[in-house]
């Protein structure tokens, strides 16, 4: 987030609890679609957050979330009760003074505290997700491999992407997956598992005390076997991460299109999805929203 922050975007523009619910419930029974992350922003600054958790848990969906788990202590055992399975936690520093610097907040123990809390309430598995950014954080790299062996959560290292808020985002800045598994190899020795349609490259540790996983939507790029689609809290539906066009789903929503109005939309967003982001090459178009505004 851009040190003077970002404007708030107004209740009445944000999709319901109930909206939410019909575009999954139709996400799933008319396209098979077998999980769901809620993201942001930051989702649990939404009120009620566990009542719209409640209400996707009846799906027959493996139901996430992403967030920056500063004040999971008290709501993890609420979202658990919710029917919340498990959960990413994003931090990309163990320091204090480097985690100050990267938010603009000094609450990294209430971070780490609520790492150990989501672990305690049975969210399981509990991942952390680091953007590695070089000469920014990418000394860490051991500390955090060295962190999650000993939380017993999974960190998942991520290239730096070009959707950072402050749009200062280069290619020299990227530390990539070989550079990353190398670090990590050298202290603790890693076998690699096979590779699925997730975003991340796993590995396991050699000594049997858990694993890692590299997301590399830069230098290994993964768009072909990429499965998901994305919508953002005001209603825009997004076949890909770094997609410069969105769908508006709210609007259809909101003047009485049927389900079956709403699935054309749907396969017509899905059919525009390009071959690939396009990172790295002369014709690649930076999206027009940051990270913080998509929803990771």
């Amino acid at each position: 987030m851009p040190p003077e922050g970002l404007d708030w975007v107004p209740r009445d523009e944000l999709l319901t609890f109930e909206e939410i619910e019909r575009v999954s419930r139709l996400l799933v029974e008319q396209f098979g679609i077998e999980s769901i992350r809620i993201t942001g922003g930051e989702p649990t600054v939404r009120a009620h957050l566990p009542v719209l958790i409640e209400k996707l848990s009846q799906l027959p969906v493996d139901l996430s979330m992403t967030t920056n788990g500063a004040t999971l202590r008290t709501l993890s055992n609420d979202l658990v009760q919710a029917g919340l399975k498990r959960i990413n936690i994003s931090l990309d520093s163990l320091r204090p003074d480097r985690f100050t610097e990267l938010t603009l907040r000094d609450n990294l123990p209430q971070v780490l505290d609520g790492i150990q809390a989501a672990v305690d309430s049975g969210l399981n598995p509990v991942k952390v997700n680091m953007v590695v950014m070089a000469g920014v954080n990418d000394d860490e790299i051991i500390d955090f491999a060295r962190f999650g062996r000993e939380y017993g959560v999974i960190v998942r290292f991520i290239e730096f992407m070009p959707l950072d808020a402050s749009e200062g985002w280069t290619t020299g800045q990227v530390v990539k997956q070989e550079q990353i598994i190398d670090q990590i190899n050298s202290e603790f020795p890693l076998t690699p598992v096979q590779r699925t349609s997730a975003p991340a490259t796993r590995f396991t540790y050699e000594d049997g005390q858990g694993e890692i996983g590299v997301v590399a939507s830069v230098t290994e790029k993964f768009c072909d076997t990429c499965d998901r689609i994305r919508l953002t809290a005001d209603g825009q539906f997004r076949n890909c991460l770094f997609a410069v066009d969105e769908f508006d789903i709210k609007n259809l929503l909101r003047s009485g299109s049927t389900d079956g109005e709403i699935s054309e939309e749907i396969k017509k967003a899905v059919a525009a999805k390009w071959a690939g982001h396009g990172i790295g090459t002369v014709d690649f178009i930076r999206p027009a929203r940051s990270m913080s505004q998509i929803g990771g």
